[in-house]
């Protein structure tokens, strides 16, 4: 018998240790692929932050964009769950970025 009570933090606890179990077990190349996928979507986040604040003309239109690009990681999670590390690392970026601007 367990010294956790079962109570709903308990119970997402244990949720949230399945799922870095399963994405951080298996081989070292999956778990390397992982970080560097999640890195890559960093890369791409906070290029496009630059680029966002180079174009004056076109920042929304960009921004929705990117909205939109997240969404469809967001469908597309289910077929590919390596996405969902992408858009991790592309979120982080752009709300890094708008901590570093102050807004």
């Amino acid at each position: 018998m367990s010294s956790i009570q079962r109570t709903r933090l308990a119970g997402l606890q244990n949720s949230w240790g399945a799922v870095l179990r399963r994405n951080w077990s298996g081989p070292w190349w999956r778990r390397s692929a992982s970080v560097l996928i999640l890195l890559l979507g960093f890369f791409i986040g906070s290029n496009l932050t630059v680029h966002l604040a180079n174009a004056v003309g076109v920042r929304t239109f960009t921004a929705l964009y990117a909205l939109i690009a997240c969404e469809l990681l967001v469908l597309w999670r289910r077929r590919l769950p390596w996405l969902d590390n992408l858009r991790l690392g592309f979120v982080y970026a752009v709300v890094l970025e708008a901590f570093k601007v102050g807004s």
